[in-house]
């Protein structure tokens, strides 16, 4: 199985917190890889070359996103059949995003968003959380989840635990 990283708008591929997180992953043996959305600045055009990507993958997936990034997993999960898919305080319901709707039947769906991020307001995660009746973790921490980036991959390890054992 592999972990599909997708970055956030101003982060790279291989970031502070995605870093952590692919550990996290190769650690229960998953294979990781992330995608490099530097310079494309259209979370559509984003998506495109995510869907593109998977065009080729063979193995089962997991897709992770971080802002932006969550965007495009969330986008692409509806379309594609990932195992499961991991948020991190995603930007959704954002005006200049053409996708407002989320249509996506995944047993396996958890969205972590800090209270105190100024960036994505937390009551979008809680509106699709609702929606979709996925699990939501409000945790401490702003946009970037720096400060609770244990917390965030104590719950990584979780989520991949349960996909691994639904197999």
């Amino acid at each position: 199985m592999k972990v599909i990283f997708s970055h956030g708008k101003e982060s790279g591929p291989w970031g502070s917190k995605i870093t952590k997180l692919a550990n996290v992953a190769k650690e229960l043996g998953f294979d990781v890889d992330s995608i490099d959305y530097t310079g494309i600045t259209s979370p559509d055009e984003r998506v495109i070359k995510l869907n593109n990507y998977l065009n080729n993958e063979t193995k089962s997936y997991i897709l992770v996103g971080s802002s932006m990034g969550g965007y495009v997993s969330l986008v692409v999960a509806q379309t594609n059949k990932p195992l499961g898919t991991f948020l991190l305080a995603p930007a959704l319901f954002m005006t200049d995003y053409e996708q407002q709707t989320y249509t996506i039947d995944l047993k396996q769906l958890e969205i972590v968003h800090g209270w105190s991020d100024d960036i994505i307001p937390v009551a979008h995660s809680i509106k699709y959380a609702q929606q979709a009746q996925c699990s939501l973790h409000l945790i401490d921490g702003d946009h970037r989840l720096n400060s609770s980036i244990e917390q965030v991959m104590g719950l990584f390890q979780v989520f991949l635990k349960n996909i691994n054992d639904s197999m």
